[in-house]
């Protein structure tokens, strides 16, 4: 038999106005008061669990923040979060977001549209002091917030959702020493946006593991192109001009669709090894027709489906962080490709 209010409130000793409080997520009970409640709740398994994750005891309100443009990635993972929200019975309701661009601006214009009865937002943003500012005043409003695919650490968000950014470009940097095998040369690189922490963690790992395992290999050519596809197709082609045996390039963000048109149009004698992420419906064609080597995933339905529990999750609890755990990224190559 389902324990209920009455029980919980026996258990803290307190009366059952302050444990309905509590579990509704309602002003009122202090933070000791709210640690007690929550705590007798989880023993009595009043709380529901997913994943080893105690969930609210009422229907919560979430959205989304996301800077979606023409990414296929983001857009995949719009549709899952959306996909997997309506699913759940815990979610009253899920709204997605369209950020236009990825300036603190773009965020404080779309949050200032945030519904008054949200309970939890996630956020894709950049690491800024205005951005941190804007987090920081949606937690101070009692809202629960995590960060979804690339962190901002120093704001007060409950979760991290997302792969180690600097672990999946240090893998990079591996497959790409692998993959030429001890052959001498250039690089390029086509960084997204060094705003966003994760390109910066990403960069940061690639040139690591190159100076310590593949002194062989120079990166040439670093282009900051803020995730467009014409900025990474000029970028690649001004590399290929001007290194003709140029022997790869790491696209670190979006703007793969640039660098995959400006190896068709130049068709290289010898084709650069070409590692990028995310697998999307275009990334695929680009493995199976052999212009990408290798995809590294961060799977976006995994994201989607961890950032509405781990929002849930921390709209139930008492504590303000939830226990640090990172997606795990998958190396996807053309014999491999998942069933999309």
């Amino acid at each position: 038999m389902k324990a209920t209010v009455a029980d919980i409130a026996r258990s803290c000793g307190l009366s059952t106005a302050t444990v309905d409080r509590v579990l509704n997520n309602r002003a009122g009970a202090s933070a000791a008061n709210r640690q007690r409640v929550m705590e007798a709740a989880k023993q009595l398994g009043y709380l529901p669990v997913v994943d080893q994750v105690t969930l609210p005891s009422r229907p919560a309100h979430l959205e989304f923040f996301l800077p979606l443009g023409a990414n296929g990635f983001m857009i995949d993972l719009a549709g899952h979060i959306e996909d997997y929200a309506a699913r759940l019975p815990l979610v009253a309701s899920c709204r997605i977001h369209n950020l236009a661009g990825i300036s603190p601006n773009a965020l404080q214009a779309a949050i200032e549209n945030i519904s008054l009865k949200v309970n939890g937002v996630g956020v894709i943003a950049v690491d800024h002091p205005r951005t941190r500012n804007i987090l920081r005043d949606v937690v101070e409003a009692g809202i629960r917030l995590v960060t979804l695919v690339s962190d901002v650490p120093a704001a007060p968000r409950s979760a991290y959702v997302g792969i180690d950014n600097r672990v999946a470009g240090r893998t990079a940097a591996l497959l790409m020493g692998r993959f030429l095998n001890g052959h001498k040369g250039h690089l390029a690189m086509v960084v997204g946006s060094r705003s966003y922490r994760g390109h910066e963690e990403r960069e940061m790992g690639f040139r690591s593991v190159l100076s310590e395992e593949f002194p062989n290999l120079t990166v040439t050519s670093a282009v900051e192109i803020n995730d467009e596809p014409e900025g990474s197709y000029a970028a690649t082609m001004q590399a290929l001009h001007n290194e003709p045996d140029l022997l790869g390039i790491y696209c670190v963000g979006a703007g793969r669709s640039g660098v995959a048109r400006a190896l068709l149009e130049v068709r290289p004698k010898k084709k650069p090894v070409f590692i990028c992420h995310d697998l999307t419906r275009e990334t695929r064609g680009y493995l199976v027709d052999d212009l990408a080597d290798v995809v590294i995933d961060q799977n976006a339905r995994l994201i989607a489906e961890q950032s509405v529990i781990r929002l849930l999750g921390s709209i139930a609890s008492s504590a303000p962080y939830l226990t640090k755990k990172f997606i795990e990224p998958r190396l996807i190559f053309k014999e491999n490709v998942p069933v999309q």
